[in-house]
Formats: C-alpha cells, structure tokens, sequence
C-alpha cells in the first residue's frame, strides 16, 4: 500500500458494508452511493457491520488497490452519530483510526447542567 500521506483525500463511507464486495462492487458503492469519482487521488474506507475489518480502496495510475485489515479482539472506532454517509477524514484521523484511536469522541456534543 502506498504511504497514506500520498493521498489528497481520505473518505469513509460510514454505512457499513458486505466485506464480500471486492473492488468492482466497492467501485460502484464510491461512484453511485458516496457520488465521488473513483480516479480521484482519494482513499475510501469501508467498515463491516461488526467494525472487526476494514478496507480501503484507491485508485493510482495503473489500476485499483485494495487494503484490508481485521482485527482480531476489538473494533475500529467508527462514527455513528454523525448524520453523513460520506466524512472527509485528515491524514492523522486516519492513522490515528487505524490505531484504534476514537477520533469521533471530539465530535459528540457536551452538555452542562449548571456552570460553575
């Protein structure tokens, strides 16, 4: 896989998919579902419904990659209250993802009862 800070974008696609989808199946889910041009110099990221696998697709000069990664005795942290299908992601979101890091907690909102 290419280093992630060769990438311009990095987008998950917060639905969970059918890991059983290769590239074509995953293409068709980038171009008609998340409606983002497939040859952008992106990274897509898919989740199964578990959050135990991840695979990330990209397309690069001579043709598509596909990156898969499972984990073994956790989940990836995956964003289910943001209202979106398609999240734009920054190079250390990602890393920090894939690490098992929860990048989604920042987003959540925070409410007081009384101020002191």
């Amino acid at each position: 896989m290419r280093a992630l800070s060769t990438f311009g974008s990095m987008y998950i696609y917060r639905p969970p998919i059918d890991m059983r989808k290769s590239i074509n199946g995953l293409s068709v889910v980038v171009q008609m579902d998340m409606k983002l041009d497939v040859k952008l110099p992106a990274l897509f990221i898919f989740c199964n419904r578990r959050r135990t696998h991840i695979k990330t697709l990209y397309f690069d000069r001579s043709g598509f990659a596909l990156w898969f990664k499972k984990l073994e005795e956790s989940k990836f942290p995956w964003p289910k209250h943001l209202e979106e299908d398609v999240i734009a992601i920054t190079l250390k979101d990602m890393e920090l993802l894939l690490d098992g890091v929860n990048v989604w907690s920042r987003f959540e909102s925070v409410h007081f009862e009384t101020v002191v």
